[in-house]
Parts: C-alpha cells; sequence; structure tokens
C-alpha cells in the first residue's frame, strides 16, 4: 500500500430534487487498497460511487479520482476506471467472448490485444469453457463474474463495484470473494458498496460505514469493531417486568456499553466469558455469547441492523 490518494472527497454533497441523498462526506482512498462503503440500502452508498465513476454529477464539494477533477475530466476519469455496477448491463443476446469484445472496442483496443485480454479474463474467471454461450444462459453468479471480466478489459487502475453479490448463492458470493482477493494481492485498488458484513470484513482493507447520507466511522474492519465494541456481544431478550439496569448490576466494569433496541439488550466487552455465568441465574427470554461483528458497529451507530 502507498501514499498515493486514488480517490479525495471533502465535503461532497449529491440532492435530488430538495432530497439530499449524500450529506458533506470527506474520505481518501489510496492505491492498492480495497475500501468498502458498508451500510444498508438507502445509506447513500450508490450514490457515492457513480459520482466517483462520473455518472452522476455532484452537487457540492470536491470530487478528484486519479488525480482529476471528476466535473471538468469525466472522459480521462472513465477511461482508467472499471465499473460493475448493481444492475446487469450484459448484452443477454451475444455470447460470453461477444460481450467482452464489444466492451473492448470502447476502449480503442486493438483487435489482437482485445482477444487476448479476453482470453485471459475468461480464464481468471473461470469462464473459459462459456467462452461461446450467450449471457441469457448463464447463471447469476457466472453473469457477475463476467461483469467483472469485462469491468477489467481495459487494464483500470481503479475496480469499482456497487453491491458485487446481491442476489448470489453462499457458494457463487465465495466464488466472487475469491476472485477479488486475487485482484487484490495483484495491487489493484477496489472500491466497493455491500451490505453484507462478512463480505465487508473478508475483502476490505479498510470501511466506511455509511447512513441517511453520512458517513458514521471508518477504519480497518477488526480495528473498527475492537474500538467501537470490544471482543464479544451478549444478546438478552428481558422479560417486559424487568429494566436493563438490573442486569447490570456487578458487571459494568466489565462491560465497555450496552444499548437497548427493541426488546433486546446488547452488552459490549472484552472479558465475556467473566460475565457469562454471572447472567445464568436471570430471567431472560433469550441469551447468547458471541463475537462482535461490523453489524454490532452499525446497531450502535445507527441503532439497527444493515439489512433491510
Amino acid at each position: 500500500m502507498t501514499d498515493e490518494i486514488v480517490i479525495r472527497a471533502e465535503n461532497l454533497v449529491k440532492r435530488y430534487n430538495g432530497f439530499t441523498a449524500v450529506k458533506g462526506i470527506d474520505f481518501v482512498v489510496r492505491a492498492r487498497e480495497c475500501v468498502g462503503f458498508l451500510g444498508p440500502n438507502g445509506a447513500g452508498k450508490t450514490t457515492t460511487v457513480r459520482m466517483i465513476y462520473c455518472l452522476t454529477p455532484i452537487s457540492e464539494g470536491e470530487l478528484s479520482v486519479l488525480g482529476l477533477d471528476v466535473r471538468r475530466h469525466p472522459r480521462a476519469i472513465k477511461a482508467q476506471l472499471g465499473v460493475v455496477p448493481q444492475e446487469d448491463t450484459l448484452d443477454p443476446e451475444l455470447t460470453v467472448k461477444e460481450n467482452l469484445l464489444l466492451y473492448a472496442s470502447y476502449f480503442d483496443l486493438q483487435p489482437r490485444v482485445a482477444r487476448q485480454r479476453a482470453e485471459e479474463l475468461m480464464e481468471f474467471t473461470d469462464l473459459r469453457d462459456k467462452a461461446q454461450t450467450s449471457v441469457e444462459r448463464l447463471s447469476g453468479g457466472m453473469k457477475r463474474r463476467l461483469a467483472i471480466a469485462r469491468a477489467l478489459i481495459n487494464n483500470p487502475r481503479l475496480l469499482i463495484m456497487d453491491e458485487p453479490t446481491t442476489g448470489l448463492d453462499p457458494e457463487a458470493r465465495r466464488l466472487i470473494w475469491e476472485k477479488l482477493r486475487q485482484l487484490k494481492e495483484k495491487g489493484i485498488t477496489v472500491l466497493l458498496t455491500t451490505h453484507y458484513m462478512e463480505e465487508a470484513a473478508y475483502l476490505c482493507d479498510r470501511v466506511l460505514v455509511m447512513n441517511e447520507g453520512r458517513i458514521l466511522a471508518e477504519g480497518p474492519p477488526e480495528e473498527l469493531v475492537r474500538r467501537q465494541i470490544g471482543r464479544e456481544v451478549i444478546e438478552l431478550a428481558p422479560f417486559p417486568d424487568h429494566w436493563p439496569g438490573e442486569f447490570l448490576t456487578g458487571i459494568d466494569g466489565q462491560i465497555k456499553g450496552y444499548q437497548l433496541v427493541g426488546e433486546t439488550l446488547f452488552l459490549y466487552t472484552d472479558r465475556g466469558h467473566d460475565v457469562w455465568p454471572r447472567l445464568q441465574n436471570k430471567p431472560f427470554r433469550h441469551k447468547m455469547l458471541r463475537p462482535a461483528t461490523l453489524e454490532d458497529v452499525f446497531l450502535k451507530l445507527a441503532g439497527r441492523g444493515l439489512t433491510r
């Protein structure tokens, strides 16, 4: 990882007909990083990345990509990007190889170079045996792998992926993760959006937690969890006539904080196995001790879960 800044946003704002979708956010992405925007639907993640790849104009603030201002140099920026949008934009009537060659033509690649790149990328995404198969006959996971291959056809300096595994089954999702990890190992700078906490933890060097158009927190996933929550979380569902304070008597020095969300009390601690035995004789409808996750960070900061 280097100190070269690939994306810089300062007080970035996006408005739509009076609604502010992105509310003055600041962030940087450095070369060779994989950075993830983590948050639920409607958090502002997709709007942010669309401003980065110059599909949506910014309303206020400053945004530079690869050292270029998005207002002044959108064509030059797009030429150096690879983009995997959330929606399927593949041509369903063309074959896998034809999709790649058609996209290569948009970047004025010489036919020989385009064919070589297409072969390399079909090999990389395990689609070589599907080269002559039409897109409409591919599975969802294969289509996403093809979308990644297409985004890499121009050897981009920055790969942007919007919800890369939404709608895929666990096996297909894992295969996409493996390919993205391989791209990271090759040193490609990656920016992705996701509402899957496990995906962000697995892929990202750093995550930016978003909600309602704002960045709530940022940092490496493990560090963010440790700083905000601790190592473990105890979930308790008390009976209606018991108040949370009753359960904290005698253990308040062993927890980092707590939060009541709905009918569930969440205790944040680094000493879960010390606290757990002291709760066994208390009246609960439900109790659980588990490792802390990015979902807990979001729940603490936003007061609700990531998925909705």
